[in-house]
């Protein structure tokens, strides 16, 4: 299909296929995990959900570097976020064992598909909010915990309990109580550090190269728990930034402030 510009030329019109092709890669790992999960297949369900953190880590990156971001693109990129960070990680805390909460009484069991909802619609609305003043918003922070990090610590969560094979209410709730609290951070107004003003193109010093297999090497040791550990402590440094910025001197809020402006 063609249109015709100002100049009266035909332009093809079509897409970007690189880029596309990681968002794509994404979203196949997105579905990839719900299907293992209803499966009944937990570890391959939350390692998939990682799997699509990667690529969709790549797909901006490589639109970026080969100059072919568009608008297409980061449309298809919210809606594939939506399946892999959204909808995947509550469909497979849910699966794994939010729903057996059913056998503890009918209260349990509307409390566990709610949680696993409020996920879902929070990754949403986390989505749209993030969509809607990407062009207003200080590049250095997120408004609120970013989907992938609420998807990797719920994935990380189901991934240790189900390599534990713990068992029992005490697992139960805690699935549900970390599924609920991802998706309340994802909605709230709490910033995190985005990590955008990290220069990678700039020369750094021999030693930060080795910290980076250092850092594979320190998660091949136990992959559920590091990847647990860091996202959970992601998750924490948005409410302990708060407190802080809430207890310093006021003098040390206006310093900041000139500096910021």
């Amino acid at each position: 299909m063609t249109t015709r510009n100002n100049n009266g030329a035909n332009r093809r019109k079509g897409i970007y296929l690189l880029p596309n092709l990681f968002t794509t890669a994404a979203l196949f790992a997105g579905f990839y995990s719900i299907i293992a999960a209803i499966d009944g297949n937990m570890h391959n369900a939350a390692v998939a959900i990682f799997v699509a953190m990667v690529l969709d880590g790549l797909d901006g990156r490589v639109a970026r570097l080969t100059r072919t971001e568009s608008d297409f693109g980061k449309e298809y990129d919210s809606l594939s976020d939506m399946v892999c960070f959204g909808l995947a990680p509550a469909l497979v805390t849910y699966q794994w064992g939010i729903a057996e909460l059913k056998e503890h009484g009918w209260l349990w069991s509307k409390l566990g598909w709610l949680a696993a909802f409020v996920f879902a619609v929070s990754a949403a609305l986390r989505l749209a909010r993030f969509n809607s003043r990407a062009d207003s918003s200080d590049k250095r922070f997120f408004e609120g915990l970013p989907s992938p990090s609420a998807a990797g610590l719920v994935a990380a969560v189901v991934w240790l309990v189900s390599d534990w094979q713990a068992t029992g209410t005490i697992a139960l709730v805690t699935a549900f109580l970390f599924t609920a609290g991802a998706g309340g951070l994802m909605v709230s107004s709490f910033r995190y550090y985005s990590f955008k003003d990290i220069n990678l193109g700039r020369k750094v010093p021999f030693a930060y190269v080795l910290a980076i297999p250092l850092i594979f090497v320190f998660i091949s040791f136990e992959p559920p728990v590091v990847l647990f550990l860091m996202f959970f402590g992601y998750a924490l440094t948005g409410p302990l930034l708060c407190l802080y910025r809430r207890n310093r001197p006021p003098q040390a809020d206006k310093a900041a402030s000139e500096r910021e402006g």
